[in-house]
């Protein structure tokens, strides 16, 4: 057994050691006499019955069970915590769940997810799947746009972690987060409505109302508003810019004549408007609740989402004296226009008192265009032609649509034999258009290179059929045995990437959205990327759980993990990756359900995992370019959650991930746009620029990572109370690429923390709070980008988590 394995093993064995040490609860002192007892008894079971912890329920099974007895690494958080914890989007969870991160990719304005240290930052287009699903209420969301929305009138959300392959599906290769929306309910009339303002100029505003129109239908409305100024300031360009003698002496130098010559225009620079990381979204959902009988509930919503905030910067990791490091000196304004729609059903069918069959379904749309200053202002240009870049990543249009449908027969009740069998379909049409000028020193200087990528239909078919089984061995004792097989298919029909000809006849400008690329505009063909793609693959998961007392579930498994390779530019496909996921935990309860101690101890081995990353080919034209990574990535870590009422008045939790391996497998030719400088790579890669990154340590992932949220409640003399929270993140460093280059592709290690004070009356109609976010004012980067000087010297750019914000807020019920 080498190294890994029995240190592995050594950590399974210590957390099995604690569980049976600690599960079980000590003996309480004998009462003087068996009359006293009672009341005690009674009196003791009242207080701890008030103080203890929420039951939780989960869908990790797809069956409702509480988390305590699930045999899943799951972490469940309700709308409580995603209230007080003002959580807006799937980046604002990460903190609460053990080994989750989110990265922003400004180009696209999207996040990309990483788990257990697995993820791919470049998932962000039209070509990507991630590593981490998404659902709302079961519905697969494909598109790494939705990571972006705004969290609406939510239940509860779960992060399944590990491979989901079995029951959950596409693309849950390292796990799955399912978002509960609050279903209305039949009888009570209800609602809330919350407000928030702030600086940045930040207003909020949330509310839902529950109707009932009769005994068997009723439905909700929710609404959101979020917005803020943007953090990011626009520099001036007075100031900054060379003399015109300097820019004339420049040019010439360059290779240009005075008969050419122009000075650099200052209105090129954008100094006023809406500013770079502003927020400016909206949402609405109306769902309806229909039972005609005991056996037949129908849930079916509708859900609007409307993005017109901004991306966020490229912001340089050390400013150019005399700028503020919140601040960019930008020729490419800020733009997003977004508009998403999603219909969702579930009907649930009791067939009898052992069987249910259910049908979940799901449509959505989404159109959008974005505009972004990929370049960041890193250099003052010497020259209108010369001394820096000026490059602007333009979505001009993206449109996609996607369906799913899922069908599924599971027994209910108490059973020798718990199963689920299940039919799963999902497509995909998509088309984007997507134009990258950049130019030499501004943009009225000369091509350096651009190009226009046309998608124009690129589908996606995936078909499934599931199966698992839960064996009661005893009341004790279970064995659950689940296999999925899947098939996808993926085609591109028409599209073209086109590349600047460089025709001396033809005026050099940036290509602008109504222009058509071909030969009278000044570009040629430089990819067809028809292409198809189809592959087939069985994930399977085996598990055994068991419960060591009333208080202590102990389970172990093996599972399979599978995410669909495809299609790059080119045409060229990439081959699907899987995962072979070894896992033990436990979950522990102690005090009367006044504390629980959930720990998993993991090891992952991946195969032809995907990275993937915007290149330059040999030929000079630009691409997305996808590589397998061959051999075995390898990831092995613990992860810990707790949750405690320590009286009354306190709780604390607390969440640990631990990853002392994450180690990449073999690739030779990793190449990269974002980073300039790569060493020129062997011809036959057919890449550029390209850097060796075999056995380097994931992105995202830090060795050590935990947060801590503890409140106190202060009970006032009129009944109310006042209770202060503090919730605080820590994490060691972390790479922010797999090229792993030293500090400037590197988050350090850090503390992130916020604090938030509550007012509540005696009959808890309404709150009112105050809240700072990161009061540390701690920079934390979310990704990395370097530019080349020559000489060996780089400018890195980052995009950062928000700075210190704070604000008040408040909330009704009725």
């Amino acid at each position: 057994m080498n190294t890994r394995y029995r240190a592995l093993s050594s950590a399974i064995f210590a957390v099995l050691a604690m569980g049976t040490a600690y599960a079980e609860d000590a003996p309480a002192t004998a009462p003087a006499t068996a009359a006293d007892a009672a009341p005690a008894a009674s009196q003791k079971s009242q207080d701890q019955k008030s103080q203890a912890l929420d039951t939780v329920q989960v869908t990790a099974t797809k069956r409702s069970t509480s988390l305590q007895k699930t045999p899943v690494a799951v972490s469940a958080l309700s709308a409580d915590t995603l209230q007080k914890e003002r959580i807006n989007n799937v980046a604002d969870i990460t903190k609460l769940v053990p080994g989750f991160a989110a990265t922003t990719e400004g180009d696209h304005g999207v996040i990309t997810l990483t788990l257990r240290g697995i993820g791919n930052d470049s998932a962000k287009t039209e070509y990507a799947d991630p590593e981490v699903a998404l659902f709302v209420d079961g519905v697969y969301t494909p598109r790494a746009e939705a990571a972006a929305g705004l969290l609406l009138d939510l239940e509860s959300v779960e992060v399944l972690r590990g491979p989901q392959g079995t029951l959950w599906g596409r693309n849950s290769t390292v796990g799955a987060v399912n978002f509960q929306t609050a279903k209305p309910e039949l009888g009570p009339f209800y609602g809330y409505a919350q407000f928030e303002a702030g600086d940045y100029s930040h207003l909020g505003m949330r509310a839902a109302v529950n109707v009932p129109v009769s005994d068997t239908f009723a439905f909700r409305v929710a609404i959101a508003q979020e917005q803020h100024d943007g953090y990011v300031d626009f520099q001036n360009p007075i100031g900054q810019l060379p003399s015109v003698a300097s820019q004339q002496a420049a040019y010439i130098t360059s290779g240009g004549t005075l008969a050419t010559f122009k000075p650099i225009d200052p209105n090129l620079y954008v100094t006023k408007g809406q500013k770079y990381n502003s927020q400016d979204q909206s949402a609405a959902r109306i769902s309806t609740l229909w039972t005609p009988s005991d056996k037949l509930t129908w849930n079916l919503s509708f859900e609007y989402f409307r993005d017109r905030g901004t991306p966020n910067a490229n912001l340089m990791q050390q400013p150019r004296a005399g700028q503020d490091f919140w601040s960019a000196l930008v020729d490419t304004a800020p733009q997003l226009d977004r508009n998403s729609y999603a219909l969702r059903s579930r009907v649930d069918y009791a067939i009898n008192d052992g069987m249910e069959l259910s049908y979940i379904a799901g449509f959505s749309k989404f159109n959008g265009s974005s505009d972004y200053d990929q370049d960041g202002g890193v250099q003052v240009p010497t020259s209108f032609a010369s001394g820096a870049n000026f490059q602007d990543d333009r979505t001009n249009d993206s449109r996609y649509k996607s369906s799913s449908h899922e069908l599924d027969l599971k027994s209910t009740g108490d059973n020798t034999i718990d199963w689920i069998l299940g039919l799963y379909y999902a497509s995909e049409d998509n088309s984007i258009r997507f134009d990258i000028p950049i130019f030499n020193g501004t943009s009225q200087g000369t091509v350096g290179w651009q190009g226009s990528f046309i998608q124009p239909k690129e589908t996606v078919d995936s078909y499934a059929g599931f199966g698992q089984m839960t064996w009661h061995l005893s009341d004790s004792l279970r064995l659950t045995g689940g296999a999925r097989w899947t098939h996808d298919e993926k085609e591109n029909d028409g599209g073209r990437n086109y590349g600047w000809a460089y025709d001396a006849t033809v005026p050099q400008v940036p290509i602008s959205t109504g222009t058509q690329p071909g030969p009278t505009s000044g570009f040629a063909v430089s990819a067809k990327n028809d292409g198809k793609y189809s592959s087939s693959k069985p994930t399977w998961l085996l598990r055994a759980d068991m419960d060591l007392s009333s208080n202590a579930l102990l389970y172990g498994s093996v599972s399979t993990g599978y995410k669909s390779g495809g299609l790059q530019d080119g045409g060229v496909p990439y081959k699907g990756e899987s995962i072979l996921n070894y896992e033990a935990g436990i979950k522990l309860t102690f005090l009367d359900h006044h504390l629980t101690w959930n720990t998993a101890v993991y090891h992952e081995d991946f195969k032809n995992f995907q990275l993937s990353a915007p290149i330059t080919f040999v030929d000079g034209s630009h691409g997305l370019g996808f590589s397998n990574v061959e051999g075995t990535t390898k990831v092995t870590g613990i992860e810990s959650e707790l949750a405690a009422v320590l009286s009354d008045a306190d709780r604390l939790n607390v969440v640990v991930s631990v990853i002392p391996q994450k180690k990449l497998g073999t690739l030779i030719y990793a190449g990269s746009n974002d980073y300039g400088g790569l060493p020129a790579c062997a011809p036959a890669s057919g890449i550029g620029n390209c850097l060796n990154v075999s056995g380097n340590d994931l992105a995202h992932a830090p060795d050590t990572s935990f947060s801590v949220i503890y409140e106190h409640k202060f009970s006032l003399s009129n009944g109310g109370a006042l209770t202060p929270r503090f919730s605080g993140h820590y994490e060691t460093a972390s790479w922010l690429s797999p090229f792993n280059l030293g500090n400037g592709d590197q988050q350090g290690s850090y503390f992130r923390g916020d604090l938030m004070m509550r007012y509540t009356p005696a009959d808890e109609k309404w709150w009112a709070g105050v809240y700072v976010n990161n009061f540390t004012d701690v920079k934390v980067r979310t990704n990395a980008g370097r530019t080349a000087l020559g000489n060996n010297q780089f400018i890195y750019t980052s995009q950062y988590l928000a700075p210190r914000t704070f604000g008040m807020n408040f909330g009704v019920s009725f």
